[in-house]
């Protein structure tokens, strides 16, 4: 049976079984494999793929292994220069913007807080997540490996993390998002964009107390939600601060 020597960099490690992470290892292969079909096969996601090298040369997906490949496969936002050879990947999108799964709900609205153009049902399936990533040109955020490996997608990412601060962090590191946070741009509840409004345009929808204490308001030009520095304006405005104190902290 003929074999190929891959090796598998960076967090891409995270899909193999301990004993292939960050060692060059021999797979056996029946015919004529595309390399796509075998990374995926390992249980990798064609969208966590940015270049693939095949006997030293840069390839696509479409490459075929033939006995004795060596193959070695880097990560998307792998901090290594790749200008000069060829990605699998499509161009990075020009504008960051999301669709999450539904199990995705809280990390859909901090990135909605953060000013992220942010796609989000708690009800989608995944045929339709797959056609609006595609479609509208949006990275596709979920924890199934499976959804990722549609050929429709081209551009997601696999979040590791359960806890919903930390997978904001995760996805703000490893897309290097923070330079681009605009918070408090969009509505937390349909990601419509938000805009100031004169009080009295609002004011006989307002609770007593919010009419007394605040003069300053905003409301989403899709569903008409209201906004103002309240209490937990003033908990999103920590979570920022916190945000981008971790990236200095992380800065060289």
């Amino acid at each position: 049976m003929p074999h190929a020597h891959l090796r598998l960099y960076a967090e891409l490690n995270d899909f193999l079984p301990p004993s292939k992470r960050f060692v060059s290892f021999d797979h056996p292969f029946h015919g004529h494999p595309s390399v796509k079909d075998v990374i995926e096969a390992l249980g990798v996601p064609h969208t966590e793929v940015d270049l693939v090298l095949a006997d030293g040369e840069p390839v696509d997906f479409s490459w075929r292994l033939h006995d004795g490949a060596r193959v070695a496969v880097y990560p998307v936002f792998e901090a290594i220069d790749i200008a000069p050879v060829t990605h699998v990947r499509p161009a990075p999108l020009r504008e960051v913007r999301f669709v999450l799964d539904g199990h995705l709900g809280r990390l859909a609205r901090h990135l909605r807080m953060l000013g992220f153009d942010t796609a989000w049902r708690n009800d989608a399936p995944d045929d339709e997540l797959a056609r609006i990533s595609a479609e509208e040109h949006r990275i596709l955020l979920t924890r199934d490996r499976g959804l990722l490996k549609r050929r429709i997608v081209t551009h997601g990412y696999l979040v590791r993390a359960s806890d919903p601060r930390e997978q904001l962090t995760e996805v703000l590191r490893r897309l290097d998002l923070h330079g681009a946070i605009a918070p408090f741009r969009r509505c937390l509840r349909c990601n419509g964009l938000l805009e100031p409004v004169a009080k009295a345009k609002v004011e006989s929808a307002l609770p007593p107390a919010v009419r007394r204490e605040h003069e300053d308001f905003r409301r989403c030009d899709s569903c008409g939600r209201v906004y103002w520095a309240g209490s937990h304006h003033r908990r999103m405005t920590q979570l920022v601060s916190e945000l981008l104190a971790e990236r200095r902290a992380e800065a060289p």
